[in-house]
């Protein structure tokens, strides 16, 4: 049984100072008070709060996420829909994150990626030097269709 961290009050205060850190998933949040000892009705009344509130906010989240990934991590749009899923957001705050990757930035993070890793690869047959570097990219959450395009412009 774990027991209650902190008073009602403070635990509220302490997750509005966490979520105004970074954008949080709800699922984040409810799993940040259960690790306080906080449940149920008071755990849902808590959430409630900090939605109504706008310091949890599903579709803002899922839009910063997006963005961070496909930019910093150069990730595809393929594990970042895995990853929100996997976190608990809507369908309608997915789309709402996948339209927020520009598709000129994103290919041509994808062309960057893999003209960085083929530099990496030490395979010297031109067959598995491809599928390396095919497989490293879906590996990142790039579509196959665009992996093969990628993979095509660097080695040509």
């Amino acid at each position: 049984m774990i027991i209650r961290k902190y008073p009602p009050q403070e635990t509220r205060e302490r997750l509005k100072v966490w979520c105004d850190l970074q954008e949080r998933a709800h699922s984040e949040a409810r799993s940040k008070l259960f690790s306080w000892g906080v449940y149920g009705e008071e755990a849902e009344n808590i959430l409630a709060e900090l939605i109504s509130s706008n310091y949890l906010n599903e579709e803002r989240f899922a839009r910063a996420f997006a963005r961070g990934k496909s930019r910093i991590k150069a990730w595809g749009w393929k594990k970042i829909e895995m990853t929100l899923k996997a976190k608990g957001v809507s369908a309608y705050s997915l789309k709402a994150a996948l339209e927020e990757i520009d598709q000129e930035e994103y290919f041509a993070g994808l062309i960057h990626l893999a003209t960085k890793k083929e530099r990496l690869i030490s395979a010297s047959n031109p067959f598995q030097r491809k599928q390396k570097l095919l497989r490293f990219l879906v590996g990142k959450g790039y579509s196959y269709d665009e992996s093969k395009k990628a993979v095509e412009e660097v080695l040509n």
